[in-house]
């Protein structure tokens, strides 16, 4: 794992889309295509304004979440409306969005379209993930029902996840695909969160699911 601490959150945000923008620019001049994860929540939204000001060509990058609250993008907690809101602006709204939602009771029931789309874009170029003071990364949670199957070296491309303290049902990448991302950064901000990353360094990936992602991630943090 390489940790860089930055002076504060504006240049964290400014030299991590910076990075980004390099990342997915080189695997555009090499393949012709490139592919993009980001978290969702409102921390990682300065750098989706930056990051959608950058000119790629964004008709040949794919786009998804790292993982998704199942609710529609009509409601307030989805993360695909800040996604739209924020990153998929300007030159970056010709973005090919693949979304981990679909109209349906239940993620059980558009799963297998979700991670067909999914893997049309595989693999990732470039992963952004956030963290939670209880060590989860993307929708992989501490106590979730399916988390040893997400962290499993051998477990699908997406899953439905469920977990104590989460109010809705979830769709998450799985750590094999976040793994298999040409380059993965992780973004912290703030005390509790660099807390939260020691003790992880120290603890088994069912406790800290981050665990299964930081062995070769950058870690960005500002306090």
């Amino acid at each position: 794992m390489n940790l860089i601490e930055y002076k504060d959150r504006q240049h964290l945000m400014a030299e991590l889309a910076d990075l980004v923008t390099g990342e997915l620019r080189h695997a555009l001049s090499a393949r012709g295509r490139a592919a993009l994860a980001v978290p969702g929540g409102t921390t990682p939204g300065p750098m989706f304004d930056r990051l959608s000001m950058s000119a790629l060509d964004w008709h040949n990058i794919d786009v998804m979440l790292t993982d998704e609250r199942w609710v529609p993008e009509t409601s307030d907690r989805s993360n695909t409306r800040l996604l739209r809101e924020r990153l998929l602006q300007g030159a970056a709204s010709h973005a090919n969005l693949i979304p981990l939602y679909l109209e349906g009771e239940t993620p059980e029931d558009r799963l297998h379209e979700i991670e067909l789309k999914v893997d049309s874009a595989m693999p990732l170029t470039s992963v952004v993930l956030g963290m939670g003071n209880d060590m989860h990364t993307a929708s992989l949670f501490p106590g979730a029902d399916h988390l040893e199957l997400g962290l499993a070296f051998d477990s699908p491309l997406v899953l439905a996840m469920r977990a104590p303290g989460a109010p809705e049902p979830r769709m998450t990448l799985s750590a094999r695909v976040l793994n298999g991302a040409a380059h993965r950064h992780i973004l912290i901000q703030g005390a509790d969160k660099r807390e939260a990353l020691d003790r992880a360094l120290t603890m088994d990936q069912i406790d800290a699911p981050v665990a299964a992602v930081l062995p070769g991630a950058t870690v960005h943090w500002a306090a």
